[in-house]
């Protein structure tokens, strides 16, 4: 399958989540998916919930990448690559908390979503289908 993929280094700074979503926004449009598309909002909270916690967990750089796929009903795969080896640890928030709700989000939008060990750190993965989010 045909794979268009870009990609984004993310500073150490929690002010770059907001960079990697207005980097990301254009990326969609970019790539044929239109902002009025459900499937946008669902891969910009998706990429703002990976990137936030990369930077925050581990207050190093990151790397985002996304693939498109050229095939329009195919999965859109988001990719984000930190220097931490330590595996995600989803969390349960409590009602006031604050934080701590970054993977339920992500277990609850992605259709798949998983993560592995790369380099000396690990890359978090997940996966959203169009034709999922266009139904």
């Amino acid at each position: 399958m045909q794979v268009l993929q870009v990609q984004l280094e993310v500073g150490a700074d929690p002010a770059e989540v907001g960079r990697a979503r207005r980097w990301a926004r254009s990326r969609l449009a970019g790539s044929g998916i239109r902002a009025d598309e459900p499937v946008a909002e669902t891969l910009i909270l998706l990429i703002s919930e990976l990137v936030t916690n990369a930077v925050v967990h581990t207050g190093c750089p990151a790397v985002l990448r996304v693939l498109f796929p050229v095939a329009p009903a195919a999965p859109v795969r988001v990719e984000v690559t930190d220097v931490s080896q330590a595996a995600p640890a989803p969390r349960h928030a409590r009602r006031d908390d604050t934080g701590g709700r970054g993977l339920e989000l992500v277990d609850g939008l992605a259709d798949r979503w998983g993560w592995h060990p790369e380099g000396t750190g690990k890359q978090i993965w997940c996966e959203v289908d169009r034709a999922t989010v266009l139904s």
